[in-house]
């Protein structure tokens, strides 16, 4: 009986997608022991069998070039087989993913293929008989499927049902001494030979992919529809999510209120209503943000047209010293900067991934977003530009826009600081362009909303709850006498143990248009960017006794007593924004570098250059605007 699989492909041939239908939500993510590599691992039924998944690390072939492809070729030969390896394949690119199979069948281990997107593939007049595959195979099973449609019945009744193979022979018999690009060449000639007996009809050509990408690939108008395409996602986002903003919002004040009005006054009754509460809120309420950002970063890869990116970027990044395949880890760092530096492994030359490794921080991840949609709200007029434009849609897309134009300029310092002869090159195979299935849209935006949430959410708590301690009482609050300790009431907060802190690094903070009160945000957002509205939530429901007022109301109500005037103007805005857009305010972040680069080296250079980045452009934003 099977009881554990694993998943093999080429990158881009709907792995990820088979896994998700299998596994659903029992899934996992972990490392592969010695070794960086994430895996996703998960589970499934077979009647009252449990059946574990592995998804391995997408892979061309089986001579390792890659962490990556060495992960695959190590478990595939490790002491920790799986019962059967499903290898999938793309059914209209049949020839290039055999090469594949033939490498991980000729490892003598039991093997399940699958033609995934046989649908395009009949499309195309290309019949393939799975019966006849299979027999010039050795009697593999070879299971048609298109994965889309969300039927992956087929797939499990082959596991079910799965028998050894007792007559197996080597799929190509290679000579001692051999050479890895001669082996390749000759698995080449055989399935050459092979496909002459499966294909049938004349193949048409995908004349839709090609006349589309005659624009969207055009050296003009194809980096004018990426920049259009990016422009109206956050015009999107800032337009269509107010409304269950405000909602959750009001969620949140009207649950602090009643929890306030009904628990009997205390250190615990406050420290709910005023600490964990808004705390929580503070992050919960960029939901919306947050999931549609990840339904547009879905749809443009389910479409095929992310891989269209990076092919039409390749030639703006080598001249800053990176590589086509380093747009994935950049777009992927508008996400989050930890899984989009790990990513960076498919850049084969070294220098080329160190320095996507130290820019791609850069990049505003959705940890941002809540500060950037908080700072904005707060600083920037809710008005229309030429009409149509909003103004705080303008502003968002510039705060991205800026992030990019930081990685490409550290990125050319980089390239002239890392000498290196060495060249690379981007091979890559377009795929066709497809209506997203709403199905796996939605499913992982749920994951990816999710994750941000529960990341976040659980440091957050943990924070609140200190900084509620720290805002609420001072060294007054406690005195002592005939050897005794008595703690007495909370204290004001500028005279808590926080604004104390607070108190001490004003001064450094000050020119950049800072109060002490931002001075402790700054230093929670160490621990993770968007704690930076947490924070603040604690902070303002410890020093303001209007419960019913919302965070943003609190903070429009701040008064500079130096000035006289509101604490967040548009010149504290702007600099703030530009502080959180360029500093390294990521422990993970810094963590997953070092794991990366193995050397504490690359970390602390990151944590350098981007702090002093933020201080003297924040600096110099206040400077001018004030």
């Amino acid at each position: 009986m099977v009881s554990k699989i694993a998943l093999v492909g080429n990158p881009n041939v709907g792995k990820s997608t088979i896994f998700n239908l299998l596994t659903g939500l029992n899934q996992k993510v972990g490392n592969y022991p010695g070794v960086t590599v994430d895996k996703k691992y998960g589970s499934f039924k077979l009647g009252e069998q449990s059946v574990e998944v592995v998804d391995l690390p997408g892979t061309y072939s089986l001579h390792p070039k890659t962490e990556d492809e060495q992960v695959v070729l190590n478990y595939l030969t490790g002491d920790t087989t799986p019962d059967v390896v499903v290898v999938i394949a793309d059914a209209i690119n049949l020839h290039r993913n055999l090469l594949l199979f033939s490498q991980v069948y000729d490892l003598k281990v039991p093997v399940i293929l699958v033609l995934n997107r046989i649908d395009l593939s009949q499309k195309d007049n290309e019949n393939i008989s799975t019966e006849k595959l299979s027999s010039l195979l050795g009697g593999v099973p070879v299971i048609p499927l298109n994965a889309r449609d969300g039927n992956i019945d087929a797939l499990k009744s082959a596991i079910a049902s799965f028998k050894s193979n007792d007559n197996w022979q080597p799929f190509y018999q290679s000579d001692n001494g051999i050479d890895y690009l001669k082996e390749t060449e000759a698995r080449h000639q055989k399935i050459n030979k092979l496909m002459k007996f499966l294909e049938k009809g004349d193949k048409k050509a995908d004349t839709f992919s090609n006349k589309l990408d005659k624009f969207l690939l055009h050296k003009v108008w194809g980096y004018t529809i990426f920049l259009a395409i990016l422009f109206v996602i956050f015009q999107f986002i800032y337009v269509f999510a107010n409304v269950p903003m405000d909602l959750i919002d009001n969620f949140f004040i009207t649950s602090s209120s009643f929890l306030s009005e009904r628990l009997p006054d205390g250190p615990l009754s406050s420290l709910v209503t005023e600490g964990i509460i808004p705390g929580i809120g503070g992050v919960v309420i960029f939901i919306p943000q947050i999931a549609f950002l990840f339904l547009f970063l879905t749809v443009l890869e389910e479409t095929g047209y992310m891989t269209r990116v990076v092919f039409l970027m390749d030639k703006i990044m080598r001249p800053f010293g990176l590589h086509g395949k380093s747009v994935v880890p950049l777009i992927s760092g508008v996400a989050c900067a930890i899984p989009a530096i790990m990513s960076s492994r498919s850049i084969d030359q070294p220098k080329e991934r160190l320095i996507t490794i130290l820019v791609t921080p850069l990049m505003s991840c959705s940890a941002r977003l809540p500060v950037y949609i908080l700072l904005i709200a707060l600083t920037v007029p809710d008005k229309l530009v030429a009409g149509f434009i909003n103004m705080q849609g303008l502003v968002l897309f510039g705060m991205y826009v800026l992030g990019i134009v930081a990685a490409l300029v550290f990125a050319m310092i980089f390239k002239a600081i890392l000498l290196t002869k060495s060249k690379s090159f981007l091979i890559m195979e377009m795929p066709r362009y497809q209506l997203p299935k709403l199905r796996n849209v939605m499913f992982n935006v749920y994951e990816k909303s999710k994750a941000f949430v529960w990341g976040a959410g659980r440091i957050i708590l943990a924070i609140s709850i200190i900084l509620w301690v720290l805002g609420s009482y001072g060294p007054d609050s406690f005195s002592s006498s005939n050897d005794t300790e008595e703690i007495l009431p909370q204290t004001s907060l500028e005279t808590s143990f926080i604004g104390i802190l607070g108190k001490q690094i004003e001064p450094a903070i000050e020119p950049l248009g800072y109060d002490w009160k931002i001075g402790i945000s700054l230093i929670t957002s160490f621990a993770a960017r968007e704690v930076f509205v947490g924070t603040m939530a604690t902070i303002y429901s410890i020093d303001e006794s209007d419960s019913e007022a919302s965070l943003l109301e609190r903070m429009n109500q701040e008064i500079n007593p130096a000035t006289g005037e509101k604490t967040y103007g548009l010149a504290t805005g702007i600099s703030l924004m530009i502080f959180y857009a360029f500093a390294m305010q990521c422990m993970s972040t810094l963590a997953v570098t070092k794991r990366e680069t193995k050397s504490w080296k690359w970390p602390l250079v990151q944590l350098g250059y981007m702090t002093a980045l933020a201080y003297v452009s924040s600096l110099i934003a206040y400077q001018i605007l004030a």
